[in-house]
């Protein structure tokens, strides 16, 4: 079992949560998450397992897409449904023109500060910690690029948004930064993960799913393999004797004929098809396994 399950999330579970029970589903304890999803939030939530845990750091600034609604008419302390509202809340007829102009702040490349309640790290504390703690949060803005923001419909104060955004980026601070904007306030009011990476909704399997597959030993049937990961980097394949040498460290050579030549990272297959390694440019055509599975 190394490789990617792809989870459809649900409502008021935390990735840590369902790493948990994947865990107990899967009978192992190397589980990890590929980026958290607020507990309100729902959809894609990629779990890597097995030795391709360690291939989580190639997941880091993966493009999300998501959507959304944002509730007008108050904002919250934790930008989303879940937290208390944060001033009076008022009434609202949006104009559709004027959200529209104001949807044009949030798009391309911008810094973007986190909402306090989140899971940056602050001092080596995580800031929705401190915040609970009562403690004062100034947490540094950060780059981020919207790609898309969309609106797909406005029903009284909701609107439902779809945006594809970079990692890192918070819909929860889009919808409170649209509030403050709009001059009435907002708060995230539901949110769903279409896609992460390359990983989207139509592979996603709910918990109970995972759990009937498991019964049926047929677990693998959900588990897309360490070898199909990261398809925008190139595969190399490699014989046996080249394999022993990339997991002792040893660098590996690729063919000078194939069209790769910019390429920084490469992963090395086997004849079998499983993946060994994923190797980093020393040179043109001659690689270093940074990480091997």
């Amino acid at each position: 079992m190394d490789g990617v399950i792809v989870v459809d999330k649900p409502e008021t579970w935390t990735s840590h949560d369902v790493v948990s029970k994947v865990r107990r589903i899967a009978n192992t304890k190397k589980v990890g998450h590929l980026g958290t999803l607020d507990p309100i939030a729902t959809g894609v939530l990629p779990l890597v397992i097995g030795r391709a845990t360690r291939l989580a750091q190639f997941y880091v600034h993966s493009d999300k897409i998501y959507e959304g609604i944002v509730r007008f008419g108050w904002a919250t302390d934790t930008y989303d449904r879940d937290g208390a509202a944060a001033g009076e809340k008022t009434e609202v007829r949006l104009d559709p023109a004027e959200l529209e102009r104001v949807l044009d702040r949030f798009r391309g490349e911008f810094l973007q500060t986190p909402p306090p309640v989140s899971a940056k790290k602050i001092d080596g504390r995580r800031a929705y910690e401190l915040a609970r703690s009562g403690v004062a949060v100034e947490i540094e803005p950060v780059k981020v690029h919207v790609y898309e923001l969309t609106v797909l419909a406005i029903d009284g104060a909701d609107v439902r948004l779809r945006a594809h955004c970079s990692g890192g980026t918070y819909l929860r601070s889009i919808a409170h930064e649209l509030g403050q904007a709009m001059s009435c306030g907002a708060h995230l009011h539901q949110l769903r993960r279409t896609a992460s990476g390359e990983f989207e909704i139509g592979f996603a399997r709910t918990l109970a799913q995972l759990e009937s597959l498991a019964a049926e030993q047929r677990l693998t049937d959900a588990l897309v393999p360490a070898a199909d990961l990261l398809p925008g980097i190139p595969s190399v394949y490699v014989d046996e004797l080249t394999t022993a040498q990339i997991r002792h460290g040893r660098n590996f050579a690729a063919s000078p004929f194939r069209s790769m030549a910019a390429a920084q990272h490469v992963k090395a297959i086997t004849a079998q098809g499983e993946l060994v390694a994923i190797g980093t440019a020393v040179l043109p055509n001659l690689y270093h396994p940074t990480v091997v599975l």
